[in-house]
């Protein structure tokens, strides 16, 4: 079974920068597509990022400009750096991995635990 595991979050001030890591480990799988969503207090999750195995990258409207989204496919881990931080990126950052599992043959999607991202003075 493949597990995720994130790091990087914590508390910053508005205007700052901070850089979630999230890393694939397991055996018999390959990664497709990776990515990172957020879910703030009371509200749904939402999509913030997502990179293909390519490098295709795809990012919502208001993350646009501030965040990147990069993966290392050696590593099996996907990167995001997020700078210009608002109030409003507060969040709990969740990353997504889409798994193919070489000894089922079967294709699955994986989450994260979860990092809390706090944006505030």
């Amino acid at each position: 079974q493949v597990q995720l595991v994130e790091s990087g979050g914590g508390l910053v001030q508005p205007g700052g920068s901070l850089r979630l890591s999230c890393a694939a480990s397991g055996s018999r799988f390959s990664i497709n597509a990776m990515g990172w969503y957020r879910q703030a207090p009371g509200k749904e999750r939402e999509l913030v990022a997502t990179i293909t195995t390519g490098g295709t990258t795809n990012y919502a409207d208001s993350v646009k400009g501030r965040f990147t989204i990069s993966r290392d496919n050696a590593k099996n881990t996907v990167y995001l750096q997020m700078s210009s931080l608002k109030h409003e990126d507060t969040a709990i950052y969740y990353c997504n991995a889409d798994i193919w599992d070489t000894w089922l043959g079967a294709e699955y999607d994986k989450w994260g635990q979860g990092t809390q991202v706090t944006v505030s003075p």
